[in-house]
């Protein structure tokens, strides 16, 4: 039987793979979810560099509460108004292998919201 973590890390390269398929050179938006803390980067693969990145774990964001909904959000929307002035305008969003549901939801609508397109 497999743990967790490695049905986690199988689902992620699924996920992954369809996205280099369909990426066509676009920087993609990874997200990492843990029980207290969320955050994303957007990666350019083809450089290997992340332009942009937002966290939970920030000190201007560390002292709210990291694990809700409401933490995701802002998250998103931090995450899209960086990509803003970084000129990045489109994505490929990398959910690893999280659901589209609850905090990763979030913080993909706020990020759209902030002006990113995915």
């Amino acid at each position: 039987m497999k743990t967790a973590q490695e049905k986690l890390k199988r689902r992620a390269e699924r996920v992954r793979r369809r996205l280099k398929k369909n990426a066509n050179g676009q920087p993609r938006l990874s997200v990492y979810r843990s029980s207290k803390n969320i955050s994303a980067q957007i990666i350019d693969d083809s450089k290997g560099v992340t332009l942009v990145s937002a966290s939970t774990l920030e000190k201007d964001l560390k002292k709210s509460k990291g694990t809700d909904v409401a933490a995701a959000t802002v998250i998103g929307k931090l995450i899209g108004e960086r990509a803003k002035k970084a000129g990045v305008k489109q994505v490929v969003f990398d959910r690893g292998g999280y659901l589209y549901h609850g905090r990763v939801k979030a913080l993909a609508e706020a990020a759209r919201e902030a002006g990113l397109k995915f």
